[in-house]
């Protein structure tokens, strides 16, 4: 156990805490089991380091242990935990759980057993947690870490440092927000930065290696952390591989799951699974009518990637403009609000919003007529009256 505090020793005096993430104030720390889901490279684990060092700092009453360290491969979690309590231990940030064997039993039976314990664990988006045997969702607490947004893009590369804005705020006085961030800054002169490799919080460490880091991340989560799926065929990989290529030449894709079950030799009901897990992880992003069930067998109306670095990885660098655009309004909108197709304009928002996403020459003639609805434009600096700037939506979180 030593070896283990040693390890969350260094990592703490490691750790350069530039900003905390838009999840870290919503997280409400005092519960005693909270679960952090992501996928992989969106930050999950310098989340709880943040956590650690700004609250505990190298107490011995809190440590930082990775269950897929090699320690946990000869020694089970809950005696860790138990010998941890004995000598005062009162925090445990547990990283990588879904790599651990009964996890979720072993967290169950800690939390039951040890009331002095508070625990904040993470675990890939991939997996369903709160499905698990030990039925944790009665326990604890969930939270999902999404990629950076524009904002904290701006935050971490020390560009600028605002606080989020709400939705309503962005629609009702979008002038005057505007206004005041470009006494600042010329946010259009970052923005195609982030598209392009803003997304995911490595670009600090090295910008030169950001599509090579991108591109292992994605082979990762397909190669790895899909298997953690019972059902999951590995010989089907390689056409995992080519259903993401044929999404990201031609997102938004409006799917025909029959060809495309025919094209990648995937059974119907096998594709529309698989599709349901990349979204899951992080891979895609499904958009239904509104209304219309979103069950797991339920056809989208379009598919696209999940975010913008993706489709400029996927897409050789040259992605479609238009749906650069709907990608980052959908991906920095999903955070924290109900996004669904419309018949009337692009997108409907929250069963009341209608939104349409063009260029800086894009009218309202399509949905002139109809009531909460607006235009969201690129490149632009700032909009007028019912014609929003695109680059602010990146504020929300």
């Amino acid at each position: 156990m030593e070896q283990l505090k040693y390890k969350s020793n260094q990592l703490i005096l490691q750790l350069e805490a530039k900003f905390n993430r838009y999840l870290y104030e919503k997280i409400d720390w005092s519960w005693r089991l909270n679960s952090i889901i992501g996928a992989r490279g969106t930050g999950k684990t310098t989340l709880l380091l943040q956590r650690l060092k700004n609250e505990h700092g190298l107490n011995d009453d809190s440590v930082y242990v990775s269950l897929d360290d090699f320690y946990f491969s000869n020694n089970r979690f809950f005696d860790f935990a138990a010998e941890f309590h004995q000598k005062g231990g009162k925090y445990i940030f547990a990283d990588e759980v879904h790599k651990y064997k009964n996890w979720s039993q072993e967290i169950k039976n800690i939390y039951d057993t040890f009331p002095g314990l508070n625990i904040v664990f993470t675990g890939s988006s991939i997996i369903d947690i709160r499905k698990q045997d030990a039925d944790l969702s009665r326990r604890a607490i969930f939270y999902n870490l999404t990629g950076l947004s524009f904002r904290e893009y701006l935050s971490l590369a020390d560009i600028y440092k605002a606080e989020p804005i709400t939705l309503d705020n962005i629609i009702h006085n979008h002038v005057e927000l505007s206004a005041e961030i470009i006494k600042n800054i010329k946010p259009l002169q970052y923005f195609e930065n982030y598209l392009r490799y803003g997304y995911y919080p490595y670009f600090y460490e090295n910008p030169s290696l950001f599509y090579r880091r991108l591109e292992q991340t994605l082979m990762l989560i397909l190669e790895n952390d899909l298997n953690f799926i019972q059902e999951f065929d590995y010989g089907n990989i390689q056409k995992i591989k080519q259903l993401l290529y044929i999404l990201s030449v031609n997102v938004p894709f409006k799917p025909n799951i029959l060809k495309l079950s025919e094209k990648t030799k995937i059974s119907r009901n096998t594709l529309i699974s698989y599709l349901h897990y990349l979204e899951k992880a992080q891979i895609i992003q499904m958009v239904y009518h509104s209304g219309v069930s979103t069950s797991i067998l339920q056809k989208p109306e379009k598919i696209y990637l999940n975010n913008t670095n993706l489709s400029f990885l996927l897409a050789n660098n040259t992605p479609d403009k238009g749906t650069l655009r709907e990608t980052f309004f959908l991906n920095q909108l999903r955070c924290n609000h109900l996004v669904e197709s419309s018949k009337v304009g692009d997108f409907i928002v929250d069963n009341n919003y209608i939104f349409e996403i063009g260029g800086k020459n894009k009218t309202k003639k399509q949905i002139r007529e109809t009531p909460d609805s607006y235009v969201v434009a690129d490149d632009i600096e700032i909009g007028a009256y019912d014609k929003i700037p695109l680059w602010l939506f990146g504020f929300l979180y």
